[in-house]
């Protein structure tokens, strides 16, 4: 599941995902899913993992 929301390394602000996972173009392990603090403004990127994309 990609979080909408992570905490920022940086400030420990809000960091928002840039674009939401889409069920039409799902995120796939190995995609890079970007996040960008609503406070610092740092941009932050998490790739994607078998267990981010598993169904529950």
């Amino acid at each position: 599941m990609i979080l909408d929301t992570i905490v920022c390394v940086e400030c420990g602000g809000e960091a928002r995902v840039l674009r939401a996972d889409d069920p039409d173009d799902p995120y796939a392990p190995g995609d890079v899913v970007a996040y960008r603090c609503v406070e610092c403004w740092e941009r932050f990127d998490v790739v994607v993992t078998d267990e981010d994309v598993e169904d529950t």
